[in-house]
């Protein structure tokens, strides 16, 4: 049983090819949200942040603020290393039991986890493959300003920020180039579903 992990940059279309996944049958694991779930007041990291950057992070209702949070992790690069090593470990773990539960519910289709930070985070173990999703610079700015409503330098600020494709194709399975149309896509993910699909 195959368990795929969708990466790739802002920009890329990594969400579009997970919708087209989970259309096509895929049950979707989404990083963001477990993340989000994680730092819950009943998650497993919200003690350990509330110690290692204290309680001026919370919003009145006692929930983290990562509005709050935010600006001192971005400020401080060893500030973030520090919340990174406190939630990463735990998102790994969750999602690790999130796969483990669809299994033994009689999941049979390929497991698709959606993550930006894959490769960052050292989540590779978790997956049998991954798919890395790409698209030329002038396709992402494109789309960042479009969907996003970035300025020019709070694009390129984003895009300098993250890991590069070059960098995260050593660590891919297969490479999914996405500068055509929609439904190009469309047609590029349904065949690679169905060639996984044969593999599973």
């Amino acid at each position: 049983m195959l368990t795929i992990g969708v990466t790739g940059g802002i920009g890329s279309g990594k969400s579009t090819v997970t919708k087209f996944l989970q259309e096509l049958g895929a049950p979707i694991i989404d990083a963001d949200k477990v993340g989000h779930a994680i730092y819950a007041p009943d998650g497993p990291a919200y003690s350990d942040v509330i110690a290692a950057f204290g309680p001026e992070i919370l919003a009145s209702d006692g929930a983290i603020d990562r509005r709050k949070l935010g600006p001192i992790v971005f400020a401080d690069a060893s500030a973030l290393k520090r919340l990174n090593s406190i939630v990463h470990p735990k998102m790994f773990a969750r999602m690790g039991e999130m796969i483990k539960h669809l299994r033994a519910s009689g999941e049979r289709n390929p497991i698709v986890v959606e993550a930006a930070i894959l490769i960052e985070a050292n989540w590779q173990a978790l997956f049998n493959e991954i798919w890395l999703v790409i698209a030329s610079k002038e396709r992402v700015v494109e789309r960042i300003e479009r969907d996003r409503g970035l300025k020019p330098e709070q694009t390129e600020a984003r895009i300098r920020a993250q890991l590069s494709d070059e960098e995260r194709q050593k660590h891919s399975t297969l490479v999914i180039i996405n500068n055509g149309t929609i439904e190009q896509l469309r047609e590029k993910i349904t065949k690679l579903w169905r060639d996984a699909l044969a593999r599973n």
